[in-house]
């Protein structure tokens, strides 16, 4: 059968929102099976009611995990407490709530009982926190979201007062808490029912909206998109961001159209993922073929708008569609964001570093040699990046799925956790500014640079051959070449801090790759470039799969 990826969700592929809600407070998990513990990954815990992977019971012992690590480390102030439009966000927001009520922990809740995005959490604690002043106590956050997972996951991450996603140190230590607290069948977990931690003296209400869209112009150029007469389309994809759009679109006077503001949590409006998934993944181009539709050139040659940009359930992830190339690759478009901002930004560190992930693309190293600017390379994760957007010493934070976060025009922090909806923003300044749409740009580089070919591939591996992958060392990798041109590097460090990478990269003069174990499947992912064409991308993939599997068998 033909593939459906692409094409508006039919009846068979929602999710039933009754069968998801009984449960998440009817099902138990058994902790005897690893996938039904509580685990951390790179943006906290996720899983799905239906798989006994995200439960009440999960989410009350993570809560008190919570309180606990945040007394332990001093965090007095309040707790910002915000949820995206997946059906189980509601739920564990209000279990954490009788939970965080019955600690007497003070929580600040949505004032206008709707979704928050998750970079409209990080700007408030770190708004928060900077009016607050040394030594006073400090806030910090919850946001309860899977990102872009389908409608049926659910997702809990913790943000401590630097803003950002937590660091291993904090999640391990959450963890390894919660899963005690589940084997010892809840005892130690304080609670209260939810209608009196709703009415507790503890809980307040808090307009995450107007703290970040009445912000926006310290961050960015609006009136350039407002002279300029930008028209943007912006597609929430169904999420956090809804609301959001249609107030900076009036508060800041531009000319923007929330394309679609429908919010159901079956996202029965979606069109399917390559894997036929419900996905909210604004870096697709198939979850995206809406919005893509949408800008396709008339006959005239006119398309309905200057730029159209998605993003996921909760904000954090942005995609950008141009008139001239569609939908942008996101390494493309971060490279194009690298080379405007840190030519246009004058109020920035002189001496602020380009930051990246370790499997973003190379021609992002082209482009900073070429501003003159030191290139930090880290591990996967965001968190990597909070210590220089907090100083102003790495002034952006990228990465290859879509995320990133700039400081403002002054150079101080906005936020230290990806946003979306400002890469989204920037993409308009970009076109007012320059009269050129960000894809015309890329193209301009890739006449100064090369044109690079990226992918990701998954291969086959056991838990044993997981685990070989991510202890690997160096000195393990005894080939000398990588598709006829001579090994430079071999990583198994990111070069930009020192940090594990949990698995292998490879480099030469004109490509390379990277192996890291999957989380959550029994197999490891491949990512490589090319900036010789697809056929030795090819030789690139094949090679690194051989030389990996020869070193992990």
């Amino acid at each position: 059968m033909a593939s459906r990826a692409g094409t508006v969700a039919q009846p068979q592929d929602l999710v039933d929102i009754t069968a998801l809600l009984d449960a998440y407070y009817d099902i138990s998990p058994d902790l005897d099976d690893p996938g039904q513990r509580v685990v951390f990954g790179t943006s906290g815990h996720r899983g799905s009611s239906l798989k006994a992977s995200f439960n009440e019971k999960h989410i009350v012992a993570i809560t008190q995990a919570i309180v606990e690590y945040r007394a332990a480390q001093g965090v007095t102030g309040p707790l910002f407490l915000a949820k995206d439009t997946h059906a189980l966000s509601e739920p564990a927001q209000n279990s954490a709530l009788e939970v965080l009520a019955a600690n007497g922990v003070q929580v600040l809740v949505d004032a206008r009982h709707g979704y928050t995005p998750t970079p409209a959490l990080s700007h408030a604690i770190l708004t928060y926190n900077r009016n607050a002043g040394a030594g006073a106590p400090q806030a910090d956050g919850i946001v309860v979201t899977p990102s872009h997972n389908p409608p049926q996951d659910g997702g809990f991450k913790y943000n401590p007062p630097h803003g950002g996603p937590a660091d291993s140190d904090a999640t391990g230590w959450i963890a390894n808490r919660a899963n005690e607290l589940l084997e010892n069948g809840l005892r130690g977990v304080k609670r209260i029912p939810l209608a009196d931690a709703q009415a507790a003296d503890t809980t307040g209400k808090f307009d995450f909206l107007s703290s970040y869209v009445d912000d926006l112009p310290s961050v960015l150029n609006l009136d350039a998109i407002r002279d300029a007469g930008v028209r943007i389309g912006a597609d929430p994809m169904g999420g956090a961001s809804v609301d959001y759009w249609g107030e900076i679109a009036e508060r800041h006077h531009l000319d923007l159209t929330v394309v679609n503001p429908t919010v159901d949590p079956q996202w029965a409006f979606m069109t399917l993922d390559w894997d036929e998934k419900i996905r909210m993944d604004c870096s697709s181009p198939s979850a995206m073929a809406s919005l893509i539709q949408r800008m396709t050139v008339g006959a005239d040659g006119s398309t309905a708008y200057d730029i159209a940009t998605g993003n996921d359930a909760d904000a954090d992830r942005h995609g950008i569609v141009t008139p001239d190339g569609g939908l942008m690759n996101p390494n493309h478009y971060l490279a194009v964001a690298i080379d405007y901002l840190y030519r246009n930004r004058s109020g920035w560190n002189p001496a602020s570093v380009v930051g990246k992930t370790l499997v973003s693309s190379s021609i992002i190293d082209r482009v900073a040699e070429s501003l003159g600017r030191k290139l930090v390379e880290v591990p996967v994760g965001f968190k990597w990046f909070v210590p220089g957007l907090l100083s102003g010493e790495g002034a952006f934070g990228g990465e290859e799925s879509a995320g990133a976060s700039f400081n403002k025009l002054d150079g101080s922090v906005w936020t230290t956790d990806k946003d979306g909806i400002l890469l989204a923003l920037l993409g308009s300044e970009i076109t007012a500014v320059t009269g050129k749409s960000p894809s015309q740009l890329y193209k301009g580089l890739t006449d100064q640079f090369g044109a690079p070919v990226y992918a990701r591939i998954d291969a086959a591996a056991t838990r044993e051959q997981k685990s070989a992958l991510g202890k690997l060392s160096p000195s393990d990798v005894t080939a000398t070449e990588l598709a006829g041109e001579a090994i430079t590097a071999k990583l198994t460090e990111a070069p930009g801090n020192g940090a594990s990478i949990g698995g292998l990269k490879v480099v030469t003069e004109n490509a390379w790759f990277a192996a890291r174990p999957s989380g959550t499947e029994d197999v490891y992912k491949i990512y490589a470039e090319s900036f010789k064409g697809e056929e030795h991308l090819k030789q690139v993939q094949a090679e690194a799969k051989a030389l990996v599997d020869s070193v992990i068998a």
